[in-house]
């Protein structure tokens, strides 16, 4: 039996590897017409779409999921939702991708993210506009006015009833101290779990750093946190042989970007017809890094269609999948004038 997957040889594997991967490496033959077609966007469900991709086609899947931030697209899941549409997602991917080959996911932190078991306690946030008014004229009032409820007191101090509550019990009573507590979700762990449990190894992180896009408004936090300007690339590799090839890349390239942990580049300014573009240069940079010319990249959570854009423009073939017609619609009408052209893929 002989097996040749993208110049991958099964028998060099380790015996243990060999009994783990043979069911994927090796997978029993489907009629060629049951797999999806190379360079064309699916509308539909990527849960139900991946197990239709042939196996060990694919030499990189790299999207950017929903990030359970409020957005209109992900406004229907709950948490519970989130976590079972991105893990199944993520399992999904290891029969598909070649062995040796990558998952690479784009994703942040959840920033607000609703706990109740957060204690309900407003910040004492101390600024120029803070009431005059201390503890200690509060008490003063009180003992001299002792029938007198907050509402009195404040009226009596020139001060609001919240200020009133907060000098003597830390609170905020308009709304933070009744409404659930937000935090920040670290999703790292999250991802790397799910990843691991499908079968793929953590092979790298990297950060992408947006512009300042707050830097000029006229709004601050009052607490600790930081304004939110990055987001992370996760590495996963199936197990297999990698081809490292820095030919990939020019030597500056290598030493700009290449091998560097941190990536600086623009947000995309309009997202006036997706609610979360990334820019084209983010998945160019993994395309080019990871793959060679022709294989085929995936990108399940395609959107506005950016991943295949750069998959094309990079002489790479692509799948995409998109749940929503709309943004289906959006992605072909990017995509198609470019494939055409007569440059494309040797045509």
């Amino acid at each position: 039996m002989e097996t040749a997957v993208s110049n991958f040889n099964f028998w060099r594997l380790p015996k243990q590897l060999q009994a783990r991967l043979g069911p994927i490496v090796q997978p029993p033959v489907q009629p060629r017409e049951e797999y999806l077609s190379i360079d064309k966007i699916y509308q539909g469900d990527a849960r139900l779409l991946l197990p239709r991709i042939a196996p060990n086609s694919i030499a990189l899947g790299m999207w950017s999921p929903p990030y359970f931030v409020g957005k209109n697209y992900e406004a229907h899941l709950t948490f519970d939702d989130w976590q079972a549409l991105l893990s199944e997602v993520i399992s999904l991917h290891f029969p598909i991708i070649n062995p040796g080959g990558f998952l690479v996911i784009n994703i942040a932190d959840i920033l607000c993210f609703k706990d109740a078991s957060m204690p309900r306690i407003q910040a004492d946030a101390v600024s120029r506009k803070k009431s005059p008014v201390t503890r200690e004229d509060v008490l003063r009032a009180m003992k001299e006015h002792p029938a007198s409820n907050r509402y009195q007191l404040a009226a009596l101090l020139g001060c609001s009833e919240q200020t009133i509550d907060r000098r003597l019990n830390g609170n905020n009573i308009r709304g933070g101290k009744y409404e659930t507590q937000t935090r920040v979700k670290i999703v790292g762990g999250l991802v790397e779990k799910w990843a691991i449990s499908a079968g793929f190894y953590t092979y790298d992180r990297r950060i992408w750093v947006k512009d300042a896009a707050w830097e000029n408004s006229r709004w601050s936090s009052l607490s600790y946190k930081s304004i939110d300007e990055f987001e992370y690339l996760y590495f996963f590799w199936k197990p297999g042989i990698l081809k490292v090839d820095r030919s990939r890349l020019s030597r500056q390239e290598w030493k700009e970007w290449g091998h560097r942990a941190v990536w600086m580049l623009p947000s995309v300014r309009a997202n006036d017809d997706h609610e979360a573009k990334f820019p084209v240069e983010l998945p160019t940079r993994v395309i080019r890094l990871l793959t060679e010319p022709r294989e085929t990249v995936l990108d399940c959570f395609l959107g506005s269609g950016t991943t295949a854009l750069a998959a094309i423009k990079e002489n790479r073939r692509f799948i995409g999948v998109e749940i929503k017609e709309e943004y289906v619609n959006l992605a072909n009408r990017k995509i198609y004038p470019v494939l055409k052209q007569p440059h494309v893929h040797g045509s």
